[in-house]
């Protein structure tokens, strides 16, 4: 045990010695970095080497060793890297916690041993997984197995098979006991690995998109979703507040989290994992 935790001390002490950025010296290599300057690229990269060690700790047990996990991470925050934008306004960490993440999460779902579906058949369940959030959403109730696979485009038994497929990992995960990566295929119904974001990190940078909608689409989406100080309503709740009919906010709905979606995948990040 003591000898295979000596490579990771090392580790830790090798990256101890990087000292953390300040905002301002964070935008400054950032727009460095932006222009290929190769010491601010890599200076971003060192000061936030904990960071993918304190987020790889949280995977312990998924499957994969603690050192593959911060070598998965790093790579992450290498992408993270490349695609920040300091412009924005808001901080690296919290922007490059969702690539460290992403590329966890991915990782323990393409290597780890207890993975026992195919990767194309864990999509294809995610698909299902997605829809039926989405078309919750719409109508306020849990969508058929027929109004799925009219969603998905496919064969209602096809449908049928693959949410038994879901729900009969998800037992096992649960039978296990130990919070395997199949994980949550998602018993919480979350978006696939490739595009988890946690609510958290992402409604800081949802917020720099959410002005950019109209008056009307941000107050239906700050309503329906409950940000911004305001608790979670109802299609008809906020029809009665700003006067308009369930079903024209239904639509108003529709068309902001399309414009919200475009716009964060502009940016490098999943539409689809923001409004889970």
């Amino acid at each position: 045990m003591g000898q295979a935790l000596d490579p990771i001390r090392r580790y830790l002490d090798e990256i101890g010695v990087s000292p953390l950025l300040s905002a301002d010296e964070e935008k400054h290599y950032a727009r460095l970095a932006r222009k290929g300057d190769e010491p601010a690229r890599q200076r971003m990269i060192e000061s936030n080497l904990r960071l993918v060690v304190k987020i790889a700790r949280r995977y312990i047990n998924r499957g994969l060793p603690l050192l593959d996990l911060i070598e998965e991470g790093n790579l992450g925050l290498i992408h993270a890297v490349g695609k920040f934008d300091p412009e924005r306004g808001f901080r690296f960490s919290t922007y490059a916690t969702w690539w460290i993440r992403q590329t966890i999460e991915r990782a323990i779902m393409n290597q780890s041993r207890t993975v026992r579906l195919p990767i194309h058949i864990i999509k294809d369940i995610n698909a299902c997984l997605r829809a039926a959030r989405r078309l919750r959403q719409e109508t306020e109730r849990a969508p058929t197995v027929a109004e799925l696979a009219d969603h998905l485009g496919r064969a209602p038994a096809d449908v049928e098979r693959l949410m038994g497929l879901h729900k009969r990992v998800t037992l096992r995960s649960n039978g296990q006991g130990d919070d395997g990566p199949v994980d949550r295929l998602q018993a919480r119904g979350s978006a696939e690995p490739s595009q988890c974001a946690h609510r958290d990190d992402v409604n800081e940078i949802v917020d720099h998109w959410v002005w950019e909608l109209n008056d009307k689409q941000r107050e239906v989406v700050e309503r329906r979703f409950g940000l911004h100080g305001y608790r979670r309503e109802t299609l008809e709740q906020i029809g009665a507040e700003i006067g308009v009919t369930r079903e024209r906010v239904r639509q108003i709905q529709l068309d902001a989290l399309k414009r919200l979606r475009e716009m964060l995948e502009r940016n490098g990040f999943s539409g689809d994992a923001v409004f889970y």
